[in-house]
Formats: C-alpha cells, structure tokens, sequence
C-alpha cells in the first residue's frame, strides 16, 4: 500500500494592492482554492516593457546620467565625418568605435559618427584602457542585472528588460554615391582584367593550337605526295611429320612450331641488310629521293644509309600473329606498281631466308652421314684384308673344311686299325699262328696308329712356324666375324647417307602465301582528316602541359 506524497499549499498576500493597471486583475473569477493568487496580469508588463519607474529613466543607466544632447551644426558634423573617413580606419576599428559608442549610450549615425561622437566626448575609441572597457567584468555585470527594488507592496523581484539602442542609419548621400562609384569602377576593372586575359588564352590558343593544326591540315590535304600501300599476308610452315608420342608432337603443324622461324624472317625484313638489298636490286632510296616528292618526305640525293633506314622503317610496316602465325606485311610507295614491286621482292627473301634457316643443319647432316659411311667402309676394307693376309700367310683357304678332311682321315684310318687289330686277334686264336703274317699285321696297326697321330697332330701341332690348325681355326674366325660387323656397320651408315641424302634434298621449311601483293588504285596515305585531328591533339596535349608546369612553378617562385 503506498500513500500520496502531500505538498503544502502557500499564499503569497501583498502589504497594498499593484498599481493602477494591475486593479483590472480584481475583475478577473478568482484563482481556484489551494493555488496561489498570481501577480496582476503578468502580460501587462509582458507588453508594454515597463521597468517600474514610468517615464523616468532608470537609475544607473546611461540614459539618466548623460545629458540632453544639443543641436549640432551639419556642415561641421559632415566635415569630421569627411576627416574621419580620410584617416583610413580598418573595418575592425569602425566595429569596435561602435561598440564602444553603444556601451556609453551614445546613438551613432555610422560608424564614423560613432568614432566623432566618442572623440567629441574626450574619449579615444581606440586607445587600450578604451577598448579594455569593451570586456565587463562578472561583478559588473552582474551588477547591471540587478533587478530594481520592487515598489512598497511588492515581494516578487520585477523583469528589467535591456536598453536597446536603435541601429545606425544610412550613410550620407554623398558618401554612398562614392561607395557605389567605387564599386562600379572596381567591376569595370574586374571586366576589363577579364576580357584582357580572354584575350590573351585566345590569342595563345590560335598561335599555339589553332595555327599550327591549320597549317597541318593544310599540309596533308594540299602539299603531301600520296602514298600507295600494298598489303600481303604470308606464313611459315614446315613439313616435318608430327611425331608419336611426347610434347613434341602437341605443337607439331602449328603456327607455335615455325613461331622462332617467323620471328626470325621479320627481323630480317625489318634489318638494314633488307633495306641494302631491296636497294641494290630495285633502287630504293632513288625511289624516294625523287623530285616528285614532297620536301618532308623526299630523301636527299646524298642521303645517309641511317637516313634512308628511317624512311625503310616508316615505308615498311610488318607484323607477326603469334596466335595465328601469319606474318603481316604493308609496303609503301610514291606510286602502286613500285609498292607492288618492293613488296614482292621482300617476299622473295624472305623465303631465300627461310630455305637457308636449315641449309646448314642439312648440310652438317649430310657431311656427318658422309663421314660415317666412309669410315665404316674403309674399317671393312680392312678387316677383309687381315682375313686374306691369314689366309695367304697360313696356307689354309678354310680352316673348317681342313680340320673335317683330317677328321675323315683319321675315322678312316681308325677304322683300317680296329680291323687290323680284329685279324690280329683272329690269327692269334689259332694253336700255332703264322708269324710272318702276325708280324705284317702288327706293323700294319703300328702305321696306321702313326699316320693318326701324324693327322691328329696336325690339327692340334704348329707346323712350321705357322700355328696348329685349332690357332689358324680360331684367327680366321675372329677375322672373319670382325669383317662381319664391319661389314654390317658399313650397311647401315649407307642407309644413313641414303636418308640424309634425302632430307636435305627435300624442303623442310617452306613459306606460304596468304595475300598476294594486289596495287591499290587509290593512294593510301597520308589521311587528311585522321592526321589533323592527330596533330591538334598533340599541339593541345604540349600547350596544356607546358601551361601547367608554367602555373605550378609560378606558384612556387609567389609563394
């Protein structure tokens, strides 16, 4: 349970009633009960401002205290008016002569009325104990904003509205008319100032931009030779069969194999040894040191090599696709069959340039598979002479038929043995066997068995200085399997010569024709309208940069 907070109720009763214009609050119904009897008709005082003491100025204020102010002569008061304006006060110290004037009552007409009123007054508006006035200390103002004391039967402090001090009024006619002559002249100058630098951009514009693009404009369209323009468009490739297997073979056929190769012939085209040769067979730099040409663009008759280069190098524009590998290529020249001639013959060298990119890669092919087929041949050659010096030196033609014609023998005589030996054992069976031909057997045995050995020795005995037949066997058959490989060795290197033979008869690089070199029938350049706007933008691009870096370091030097 909570309770109300009560508040007390108060009555504030006065010791005599309010003045007179207050009585009318007796007509008004009376304040409800419990709430205080509110002063009379506070809007009254609300409205007419009054301060309690009726027409008489407050006691304390300036208004009071200084006094009636007199009739001021006019030509007097216009001449320190005159004076004060030539002393050339700033517009601070007019501000602060006003201040000061309103902080001591005074009602200027200006701001110079305000410094010849206060002068008139013994006070100098702009000494420091003047101006140090202008700042009022807290006690002070506090002071000032005292209320006044209430008249007898009052208990409540009274509003005291400020003192207000009425605005300057207009300057005097003749000083306005100054000001506004002033102004008017300041704007005449301001114009003039401004048509003169208008002027003056025009004139920097027309001699800087203008003329010089009218002079361009008139060169291109009147003066400069027309220039005819041949285009062609060519591409390297190679005939080489795309191999298996591996990277290599990804980019085999495309324009990315022959891209080196294409790099290459536009260098070489692009090179003063093209232009040299273009000039020796076709009379370049004559071409353009003709009388027909312009002086710009016409080469001197004693022109430089250098000189006649850059024209080479402006006259002939080509370009190379690495996506597509097509050489692009542009020929210029005073007239069309020339441009068309020009442009063929760099053609021709260039694919003179490409057939001798892999002239000395056929050639080192063709000398190595030369070189091996001759060594391998004259290795044969040799191995086959050690096989007959063998022979000739051992007195064998063949060690294999020699050593199965003694192996025959010596079966044979073998055999004669084994039957000799089985008579022998016949004739030795009987009781009484015959001596004489027991003794011819015997001998019989013991000569074959002689003559086998004889044999056998021979396939296995040097004879003579000569070796064994097994060492004549084996030499032979070394020398012989030597002249094989030889001989095999000599095979191959010929199919090698046969198939360098053949690559380096074939054409491995080629180029390819896209776009003959057609003549123009109408000349190509120059290009009156796309020059002259090339040309002012350029003159326009030099005087804005010139014009800023002038501003910028003017600027600087001012600052």
């Amino acid at each position: 349970m909570t309770t109300k907070p009560k508040a007390r109720k108060f009555r504030i009763r006065r010791s005599r009633p309010v003045s007179a214009d207050a009585s009318d609050a007796t007509n008004s119904p009376p304040a409800p009960d419990g709430q205080a009897a509110r002063p009379a008709k506070d809007e009254a005082f609300a409205s007419r401002r009054d301060d309690g003491f009726g027409e008489k100025p407050f006691p304390g204020s300036s208004a009071a205290s200084r006094p009636p102010r007199a009739a001021e002569d006019p030509a007097k008061v216009q001449a320190a008016l005159e004076a004060i304006a030539g002393e050339g006060l700033t517009g601070r110290q007019l501000r602060m002569a006003r201040r000061l004037a309103a902080k001591h009552g005074l009602t200027p007409a200006s701001d110079f009325d305000a410094v010849r009123l206060l002068r008139a007054r013994g006070i100098d508006p702009f000494e420091r104990s003047s101006l140090l006035e202008l700042v009022v200390p807290e006690q002070k103002r506090s002071e000032n904003t005292e209320v006044a004391p209430a008249p007898t039967g009052q208990t409540l402090p009274q509003k005291i509205d400020p003192i207000k001090v009425p605005g300057p009024a207009g300057p005097p006619p003749d000083i306005a008319a100054r000001r506004a002559a002033e102004i008017l002249a300041m704007q005449a100058d301001i114009a003039r100032r401004r048509r003169r630098k208008m002027w003056g951009l025009v004139g920097r514009l027309t001699a800087f931009i203008l003329l010089p693009t009218l002079l361009a404009g008139f060169y291109y369209t009147m003066i400069a030779t027309p220039m005819y323009a041949t285009q062609s468009e060519f591409v390297i490739q190679q005939a080489d069969a795309p191999q298996a297997g591996g990277m290599g073979g990804l980019f085999s056929g495309t324009g990315f194999a022959t891209s080196q190769d294409s790099i290459t012939v536009q260098s070489y085209l692009q090179s003063r040894d093209a232009m040299l040769r273009l000039h020796a067979d076709h009379d370049f730099i004559g071409h353009f040191s003709a009388p027909e040409i312009d002086l710009l663009q016409r080469l001197d008759e004693d022109a430089s090599k250098e000189a006649a280069y850059k024209v080479y190098k402006k006259r002939v524009s080509i370009g190379y696709d690495p996506t597509e590998g097509i050489i692009r290529m542009e020929v210029a020249a005073a007239s069309p069959e020339k441009s068309r001639e020009f442009s063929q013959a760099l053609i021709n060298y260039a694919e003179e340039q490409v057939d001798n990119l892999t002239q000395r890669l056929r050639e080192d092919q063709m000398a190595g598979a030369i070189s091996s087929f001759e060594d391998a041949e004259a290795k044969m050659v040799a191995a086959q002479s050690r096989v007959l010096d063998i022979q000739e030196q051992l007195g064998v033609l063949d060690p294999a038929s020699e050593t199965s014609g003694l192996m025959t023998q010596v079966t044979q005589f073998e055999v004669q043995v084994a039957e000799k030996r089985l008579q022998l054992e016949q004739l030795l069976d009987n009781p009484q066997p015959n001596e004489a031909r027991v003794s011819g057997v015997r001998g019989d045995i013991a000569r074959l068995q002689s003559l086998i050995a004889d044999l056998r020795g021979q396939m296995t005995e040097s004879n003579a200085g000569a070796g064994s037949l097994a060492s004549i066997s084996g030499q032979l058959s070394m020398a012989q399997v030597d002249l094989e490989t030889r001989t095999m060795m000599m095979q191959e290197a010929l199919q090698q010569l046969e198939s360098a033979r053949v690559e380096a008869n074939r054409q491995v690089r080629y180029l390819s024709l896209g776009v003959s070199p057609v003549p123009p029938d109408e000349p190509t350049y120059p290009k009156p309208f796309e020059n002259t706007l090339l040309a002012f933008l350029i003159f326009a691009g030099i005087y804005l940069m010139v014009s800023l870096t002038v501003s910028i370091l003017r600027e600087q030097v001012s600052s």
